[in-house]
């Protein structure tokens, strides 16, 4: 092994500097590191490329190779030197091309634009998947608006080139972008818990941009069989105007958090009569196998102590049963018969729930036939609401959209290796 390794130490050491960083940037034939300046305080290393002498480049329009017409000095951040910040500048050659003129050379270290390294911009990639842009700006020594291009452009990219033909269902919700009530619209593939679309705003053209965005990505509005939503009119009206051919279903989630409110407007009514249902509140909401034992048997003595508190419970706990049937028919006369129940039981809350039921009857009942839910786009609201907890917030809408997608989208993005 050490015989092996002599010939290694012997080539290194007789190796310049120069030569040594020429070989591990792997720059090819075309390039050389012509000089290396360590420097400044704090200390930086910089790194001056130049192209060899004589060497043709291809045309970046028509890939004729051509002779150097000039040079223009460039300057990009690379991957550390040990603790120390390192930058390569480059005298980058502009071709003359009797067909096209005079462009440009790509260097091959870096994109088009960027000002870092592709190396540099895999580690930024390769660190944003794990921590927020303005923590990784602190640990780079960066600004964080050079940070959000180099993630926006890899994410809208692999965004762009998604392929959405194979979508046959989607579930479409809203979480919050900022404060002040203002929203965001998403739509999820239902199939794989895919973030597929995010848009400004909770209205009906929310579903019309999806509509738009579907066509762009290969698929069309016909394809889609099924939508699962809340009960906005908003959503129901792009739904039905932009996807006529898709069943819309109504979330069971979002129906059992209507019974849930109906559940706490009757507890309000009563303490506003008088009673006593002080350290209640966590008793008498959610499922009862959810609660520990001392909360259960409160919530059976205080059932029993105030009978439209009992109704009120009855109700939820059945509504909810109902959804455990697999068949349609049995379903539906279960949620009929539950209508006419919760519409006699002299709790207002309950009457009210019983026609919002009525009035969106084949969408509820749409779910017995597909099972389909939002509770994916739950799943994925919670994640995109961590990252936006994570970041503090962001500056903009594409900050949070673009944030979004790298977290959820589940996008095959074109990022460099480090090797």
């Amino acid at each position: 092994m050490a015989i092996a390794q002599k010939p290694i130490r012997s080539l290194v050491a007789a190796m310049t500097p120069e030569e040594l960083f020429t070989t591990a940037l792997g720059l090819g034939q075309q390039w050389r590191v012509v000089e290396c300046r360590f420097e400044g305080e704090p200390k930086r290393l910089e790194l001056r490329l130049e192209h060899v002498r004589g060497q043709h480049f291809a045309c970046p329009q028509c890939g004729t190779l051509c002779g150097v017409h000039d040079t223009i000095e460039r300057r990009w951040r690379h991957l550390n030197f040990f603790q120390y910040r390192c930058e390569l500048v480059a005298k980058v050659p502009r071709t003359w091309c009797r067909k096209d003129g005079v462009h440009q050379v790509q260097a091959p270290w870096a994109r088009e634009g960027s000002g870092f390294t592709l190396m540099m911009e895999a580690l930024m990639m390769l660190l944003s998947a794990e921590m927020p842009v303005d923590a990784m700006a602190d640990l780079l020594d960066e600004h964080d608006t050079r940070l959000w291009r180099v993630l926006m452009h890899y994410v809208e990219q692999a965004h762009a080139k998604s392929d959405w033909s194979a979508v046959r269902r989607i579930a479409v919700d809203e979480t919050s972008a900022r404060r002040g009530h203002r929203y965001v619209t998403n739509v999820l593939n239902a199939e794989n818990s895919s973030l597929l679309l995010m848009v400004e705003g909770r209205s009906a053209e929310a579903l019309g941009a999806f509509a738009k965005a579907l066509g762009e990505h290969g698929g069309d509005p016909s394809q889609i069989e099924a939508i699962a939503m809340d009960m906005s009119p908003a959503y129901v009206m792009g739904a039905t105007e932009h996807f006529p051919h898709a069943r819309i279903v109504f979330d069971k989630f979002h129906l059992m958090v209507l019974a849930g409110q109906a559940l706490d407007e009757v507890r309000r009514e009563l303490q506003r009569e008088g009673a006593d249902l002080k350290g209640a509140l966590w008793s008498l909401r959610g499922n009862a196998w959810n609660l520990n034992e001392e909360r259960q048997e409160q919530r059976k003595n205080l059932c029993r102590q105030y009978t439209k508190l009992g109704r009120a419970i009855s109700l939820r706990e059945t509504l909810q049963a109902i959804y455990a049937s697999s068949d349609r028919q049995v379903a539906e006369a279960e949620l009929d018969w539950w209508c006419g129940w919760a519409a006699r039981s002299r709790l207002s809350s309950f009457r009210n729930l019983a026609r919002t039921v009525r009035q969106h009857w084949d969408g509820i009942l749409a779910y017995f036939d597909t099972q389909l839910t939002s509770a994916a786009i739950e799943a994925v609201n919670g994640i995109i609401q961590l990252a936006k907890r994570m970041a503090r917030g962001f500056k903009n809408f594409v900050y949070f959209r673009t944030a979004a997608y790298h977290r959820a989208g589940k996008l095959k993005l074109a990022v460099p290796t480090i090797t």
